[in-house]
């Protein structure tokens, strides 16, 4: 992969290797919480989940429990079945046993008792797989306001590749770069998985098409950002995270 010459002018997009600019106000939309919301960790990751590289998982299972529900709706159309044994075997190694909500289909997606079993978890994780499949199944549905409400309530919620993709709004659109709506669990932010094979020309025309104000993330294979109950993202894993708003690059305080 060819990088582009450094900058941080506005007259140009920034390149992937270039060092973080200046610090610019940020004007994001934040996460609205109201008095009885008690937001527990928010986690996402930039893909190559459930394998050697991602062992931030150990502590995020040793603060979250033994239990934790996967989520492999966007999945749906690959292999999901393996999806599962692939997480409950890494899980297993930290001593988390994992159960599967089968969400596929909208129908899944309000059922009432897959709805409460996801409202009851303390632990969720999103897979990758098709975001946009995985919005259409979510979007507007019980089971996202049981997600949502889980979140809001405490439990920690991770999100990898397509399944970090959709947790924002807007969301990048994997088909082309652009930007369309998301789920909507945080707001003034997107997040761009797979950065490290995302080429120079898709990261200039999403950086360079950005809302004004939107805070863009790149991230790493076996890399996340999280989000602490306190509010405040740091970064997790071995990989590059890199943050744009209004074409420069920033860094991780500006995140809503």
């Amino acid at each position: 992969m060819n990088s582009p010459s450094h900058t941080n002018s506005i007259s140009g997009v920034p390149a992937k290797n270039a060092i973080a600019g200046d610090l610019q106000p940020s004007q994001a939309k934040r996460v609205s919480n109201s008095p009885q919301d008690h937001p527990g960790p928010l986690v996402l990751v930039g893909g190559g989940e459930f394998q050697t590289g991602c062992d931030f998982d150990r502590d995020l299972a040793n603060q979250a429990g033994s239990q934790l529900l996967l989520i492999p709706t966007a999945a749906a159309y690959e292999n999901p079945s393996q999806v599962f044994e692939n997480a409950s075997s890494w899980f297993a190694s930290f001593g988390v046993t994992v159960h599967c909500a089968n969400i596929f289909t909208r129908h899944d997606a309000d059922d009432k008792e897959m709805c409460k079993q996801i409202a009851e978890s303390r632990f969720i994780y999103i897979s990758g797989g098709s975001a946009l499949h995985l919005k259409s199944v979510l979007k507007g549905s019980l089971a996202f306001q049981a997600l949502e409400e889980a979140w809001r309530s405490g439990a920690t919620v991770i999100g990898s590749s397509a399944g970090a993709m959709v947790l924002t709004d807007p969301m990048v659109d994997p088909r082309g770069g652009a930007f369309t709506l998301g789920l909507g669990l945080v707001e003034g932010m997107s997040v761009v998985p797979h950065y490290e094979s995302y080429s120079d020309e898709k990261a200039h025309r999403t950086v360079g098409i950005a809302p004004q104000d939107l805070a863009l993330v790149g991230i790493d294979a076996q890399t996340a950002i999280i989000r602490q109950p306190s509010g405040g993202w740091s970064k997790l894993g071995s990989g590059r995270v890199f943050v744009y708003r209004n074409r420069k690059l920033a860094d991780l305080t500006i995140l809503p």
